[in-house]
């Protein structure tokens, strides 16, 4: 018996189904998580450069490594309660996963190459990691909202793509990333990419329920 074939009509339906299924589990979960990591970068940045104004201690800059303890510890637990909420996978949801569990281990390679120059050559390189969650991150965004058509993780990933891109320009300059003007631009770039689209797609969610 021969396979059906199946009409590009019938073929733009079913890929029309997976991205709003996928938009749907979106909706469901993954604006809490990019609350989660917004808030968590946006509130430790700010706690950070408080310390080091009051304090005038460079120690105090260890406590960045919070980001990625709380982060790294409540993100499954969300994303597990996503996933029970949200049924069956599709093969965006595949993608899109993919696309965080790249980013995530881009991440640690990142902090591991800043602990070797540190440790080992006594460098300091790790202005990179001011660079790295708005490029890196933000593109990663761009590209799931591209894939699934959401207009908010487009813009908000663009807006720290080109944060990062002008923090890549400085880092390549030698140009100092001064708290007192940096720190509020990686305060309202991370707004712009995790905050505002975390509260858009949880409204989405609200609305589908």
């Amino acid at each position: 018996m021969e396979d059906k074939k199946i009409t590009e009509q019938e073929s733009l339906d079913i890929i029309t189904q997976m991205i709003a299924r996928t938009r749907h589990r979106l909706c469901l979960g993954d604006g809490n998580i990019m609350l989660l990591w917004g808030y968590l970068t946006v509130g430790v940045a700010l706690l950070v450069t408080l310390l080091l104004i009051v304090t005038k201690h460079q120690a105090v800059n260890w406590l960045w490594f919070l980001i990625m303890i709380i982060g790294g510890t409540a993100t499954p637990h969300l994303a597990k309660k996503k996933t029970a909420n949200a049924g069956a996978k599709t093969h965006l949801d595949t993608i899109t996963t993919g696309i965080w569990t790249t980013v995530g281990y881009l991440s640690l390679v990142c902090i591991a190459f800043c602990l070797v120059f540190l440790l080992a050559y006594g460098k300091d390189c790790w202005t990179v990691m001011f660079m790295f969650p708005l490029l890196i991150v933000g593109m990663a965004e761009t590209i799931q909202g591209i894939v699934i058509k959401e207009r908010s993780l487009i813009v908000g990933g663009a807006v720290g793509m080109a944060a990062g891109i002008f923090t890549m320009c400085l880092l390549a300059t030698a140009t100092p990333l001064a708290i007192s003007w940096y720190i509020p631009l990686f305060v309202v770039s991370f707004t712009a990419m995790m905050i505002v689209p975390g509260h858009i797609l949880n409204y989405k969610a609200r609305r589908q329920q």
